[in-house]
């Protein structure tokens, strides 16, 4: 066999294992955080009302979030049925869409490029981004940052293929693919979708010193409707059905305000991206780190194919960066659309180490330093906490050890090295994922609690909150979460209303309390108190008034 054809074989099993790891276990842990949960009760109910425009939350229009993710996941749980798995594939296929967008990237470049020949170019770059902890974190979750990272992704790739195209025909169709990604980018997260892939082309010309070209001045009268017919498909029928209440919440609350004041109380230092982008890139942060130091050699205005990629993929990390500092609320994820151009970046420099280029060794070194520290560093820490096994522990840290060793003492392997750190950062992913994970995240969750207290009678008990509120119980006891007038799950701060609901009900409830309070329910009087267990964190508790006993059997209440 040919040593093309084994390494296209290589890298075509390399490829399918990234998907078969992309789609395994997402299911195993229940929906965990405030987003989660809400995101895919917001599907579900759409897709049971079989309505793509409105989007609610426990009947309760919700307005934060455009619709592609509910889109998507209506589409898997007409497929699959309702699950935490179908409600995870589509931020998964997002994932892969954007490993693929970074592949027909570099791919088209290195066709292009009479000046620099690196074909190992495209291949290396998805692997990193395939293996970029901040892309298969978000991948594995439900939530919108990694869609509109996809959108983005395929938008700037297409603008930058048209840019190398010399057959105007075929620069058109790029350029169509450019406009209606931009138009899907809208429908994934909102004006961001317009903002950032204009703002990196804008950037990327600006530092080239040129004139954008003439196929694209051209474009513009064509492009800008087409993209506004991709994104008006909800726009306008959400608009028209709800007006003002509409643009007041998504447009001038989630967007504007949310950007300008810190409204949502997330703010964060001006620098927090550039501190925030080394943990996401990982483990490939210090190619990123080398790439972005090599970039004051770049020809900024130099027509081969490459030296464009640079200058583009530059302008595609360092736009998105500044626009997000500025704002006033600040969260890791905002910024995941620039990990594609850091892949392509940190793809080129390690694609240069692998050809014979010695000055990738420093990079190569700390990428190995970096892994033995988190072997070293997070056995002894997990050992010390105690949620993982000795056995799991090993298994994690094993494959970080030898990669460590490899990377830093064995540097004649160089493609070895590099394999290893895929291999060791998916192995301790999955084990991580299998051995401890899955109860971490139970603890952050009510899911397994709201069963219990399904199987104990409490199947259609309504669900309040005391003091605190958790948002799984919003998917987890669908239906039953009793809600306040503005749209937000009823929470009492005292017991004795807790009390007062029950009478008013006529029947046992539900009530989610920090463990720490549950003695104010236990301490009631005249009530009966089951308390049905806790997470650790959270107990779920049933009460009901002496006044119902004596007509319901539910749980342990008996009616004598």
């Amino acid at each position: 066999m040919q040593p093309s054809a084994l390494a296209k074989r290589v890298w075509l099993l390399l490829f399918l294992a990234v998907i078969a790891f992309y789609y395994y276990g997402l299911g195993h842990m229940p929906f965990v955080g405030p987003d989660e949960p809400r995101y895919a009760q917001v599907a579900r109910e759409m897709f049971l009302r079989g309505d793509l425009v409105t989007p609610t939350l426990g009947g309760h229009t919700w307005f934060e979030k455009p619709p592609l993710l509910y889109w998507m996941m209506i589409a898997s749980f007409h497929l699959f049925g309702i699950s935490e798995w179908a409600a995870r594939l589509g931020p998964a296929l997002s994932g892969l869409l954007t490993v693929f967008a970074v592949f027909w990237t570099g791919r088209r470049v290195c066709r292009a490029s009479i000046e620099h020949q690196l074909p190992g170019l495209a291949p290396w770059s998805a692997i990193i981004a395939a293996s970029t902890l901040g892309i298969i974190v978000f991948s594995r979750g439900v939530g919108f940052d990694i869609v509109v990272t996809m959108t983005i992704a395929w938008a700037l790739s297409f603008f930058l293929v048209s840019e190398l195209e010399e057959n105007e025909e075929i620069c058109r169709r790029f350029l169509f693919g450019f406009y209606v990604f931009i138009g899907l980018s809208l429908l994934a997260k909102g004006l961001i979708g317009l903002v950032i892939p204009f703002s990196v082309v804008g950037f990327y010309q600006l530092v080239r010193r040129q004139f954008p070209a003439r196929s694209f001045l051209l474009s513009l009268w064509w492009g800008l409707p087409l993209l506004f017919v991709v994104a008006s498909s909800w726009y306008v029928p959400v608009i028209l059905k709800h007006g003002w209440p509409f643009i007041d919440e998504f447009f001038i609350q989630h967007h504007f305000k949310r950007y300008f004041s810190n409204k949502y109380l997330h703010p964060q230092p001006f620098y927090f991206y550039l501190l925030i982008l080394i943990p996401l890139s990982l483990p490939w942060t210090a190619f990123l780190i080398e790439g972005l130091v090599e970039a004051r050699t770049w020809k900024l205005r130099s027509p081969d194919s490459l030296d464009r990629l640079r200058i583009f993929a530059l302008a595609w990390l360092l736009m998105p960066l500044a626009f997000f500092s500025l704002s006033g609320s600040k969260l890791p994820g905002y910024i995941l659309p620039v990990l594609p151009a850091g892949a392509l970046i940190a793809g080129e420099r390690l694609t240069k180490l692998l050809s014979g280029d010695r000055d990738g060794f420093w990079a190569m070194r700390i990428t190995g330093a970096v892994s033995g520290m988190f072997a070293i560093v997070g056995s002894v820490y997990l050992i010390r906490l105690g949620s993982l096994s000795l056995k799991c522990v090993a298994m994690m840290g094993v494959p970080l050890i030898i990669t460590a060793a490899s990377c830093i003492f064995w540097t004649h392997r160089k493609t070895v090295s590099a394999l290893l750190v895929i291999f060791a950062t998916f192995a301790a992913l999955i084990v991580a994922l299998n051995c401890g994970v899955r109860s971490i995240a139970t603890r952050e969750s009510m899911r397994d609690l709201i069963q219990l207290a399904n199987a104990r009678g409490y199947g259609s008990a309504p669900v309040y909150a005391l003091h605190q509120i958790d948002r799984s119980a919003e998917f987890y006891a669908a239906g039953r979460v009793v809600y306040a007038s503005e749209g937000e799950p009823a929470r009492f701060e005292s017991a004795l209303d807790i009390l007062e609901a029950s009478r008013k009900n006529r029947a046992p409830i539900l009530v989610i309390v920090p463990i720490e309070y549950i003695h104010q329910l236990t301490g009631l009087p005249s009530a009966l108190i089951d308390v049905v267990g806790n997470n650790g964190k959270l107990a779920l508790v049933g009460v009901a008034s002496q006044e119902s006993k004596t007509d319901f059997k539910v749980g342990c209440f008996s009616s004598d």
